[in-house]
């Protein structure tokens, strides 16, 4: 019986022999998706007794092979994100790959050789596209507290030059456990066109650098993950590439808690936007899908509940009013409470929309009411300096 265990401090894979647990293949790397969703399958036996297998080291995916004598070999792929969709016959594997410049293909990997022929069967439109006409990210290494490192995707504006300054949109990703991936990522595409900047950070609490860096946000939730976002945006501030009051930060469900806490405290955003957000971790514990619910006890106990009271920022709230998972009564209560205390927020309401507005037929109107939120702030904050330096002038 094969299985994946994390007992190594990495998902790796073992079999049972009736007698003893053994490693198939010792990976430092996870050989398994953060588990947030049933019917993965980040590996697959080959017909002469091999496997094949999708292996993530931070934001960046590879396929490798286990030969019969235990030995790993990479296959060279175009594609630098799998999703943990296999499916293998005989020598070949169908898989989902991706890259910073080719949306999501689906495609064959024949293994008989070791220079594996690789056939699209299916691509979206524009799936392959010109470096030039996209933003590719770059990854930023920052210390952060207690000498520990996060790893970040910088996306510059599309276009820009080396020296580039711009506004920033910092993105916490859900999960907490998921993690940021090295694809073509139309969202952050949308911004970099507009000329922003997009910052994914892989805060505490990601998949992608073993057991102990995931399980670390475990009570810390709320805290640790701002703290990471909020030290990249600084660095970005003190190396010049963010514009100084032109910050932000944006996340979906438990990003969006992050993004809510991250301007619940003195900090370098100037708003946040936060979609499908969970706003009190003790009652998402409760509505999350039950095979989740071990995972969501282990995560609270750090920042709590967002309090309208320590709310310090301009807040864009974006909810889907058929969500089951981060219940809307929540964003509604934040609201009016906001409301209630001088601090209205921004708030669109989606009819119909569930949990994963991204993947909704309401995806452009969130984004777009997303930039007009960032642009507002920029706007305000520009006729407050104007207001502040024509009476500095008249005095």
């Amino acid at each position: 019986m094969y299985f994946v265990s994390d007992r190594s401090g990495w998902w790796n894979l073992y079999r049972w022999n009736r007698l003893e647990v053994e490693a198939v293949a010792p990976i430092a790397g996870e050989c398994a998706a953060e588990p947030w969703e049933l019917g993965y399958a980040s590996y697959g036996f080959l017909d002469d007794g091999r496997i094949v297998m999708a292996v993530q080291e931070g934001p960046q995916h590879r396929l490798v092979v286990v030969e019969a004598d235990g030995i790993v070999r990479p296959v060279d792929l175009p594609y630098t994100s799998i999703k943990p969709y296999l499916a293998v016959r005989g020598t070949t594997v169908a898989l989902i790959g991706s890259s910073p410049t080719a949306a999501p293909q689906v495609a064959l990997v024949d293994l008989a050789d070791t220079d594996p022929e690789v056939e699209v069967l299916a691509r979206p439109e524009h799936a392959g596209l010109d470096g030039a006409g996209v933003s590719t990210p770059a990854e930023l290494r920052v210390r952060v507290a207690n000498g520990r490192e996060v790893l970040a995707l910088v996306y510059p504006p599309t276009g820009a030059a080396a020296a580039w300054q711009a506004p920033v949109v910092v993105r916490a990703h859900p999960g907490p456990t998921a993690s940021c991936l090295l694809r073509l990522d139309w969202q952050a595409q949308f911004f970099t066109s507009r000329g922003f900047a997009v910052v994914d950070v892989d805060y505490l609490g990601s998949t992608g650098y073993g057991r102990v860096f995931r399980e670390s946000l475990y009570g810390r939730w709320g805290l640790d993950d701002v703290g990471d976002c909020a030290e990249v945006a600084g660095h970005l501030l003190s190396t010049g590439r963010a514009v100084p009051g032109q910050v932000f930060i944006r996340g979906a469900s438990a990003g969006g808690y992050t993004a809510l806490h991250a301007v619940a405290q003195s900090g370098p955003f100037a708003a946040a936007t936060a979609v499908s957000a969970i706003v009190d971790p003790d009652r998402w514990a409760q509505t999350v899908p039950r095979f989740q619910r071990a995972h969501a006890m282990r995560l609270r106990g750090g920042a709590g509940r967002v309090r309208a009271a320590d709310v310090q920022r301009p807040v864009l709230l974006i909810h889907g009013t058929a969500d089951e998972v981060a219940v809307i009564e929540n964003v509604r209560d934040l609201a009016e409470d906001l409301t209630s205390l001088g601090m209205a927020p921004e708030v669109l309401l989606l009819a119909d929309v569930g949990h994963y507005v991204a993947s909704s037929h309401r995806a452009g109107a969130a984004l777009e009411a997303e930039l007009a939120h960032y642009h507002s702030v920029m706007a305000a904050a520009a006729t407050h300096q104007r207001g502040y330096t024509e009476a500095s002038g008249s005095r």
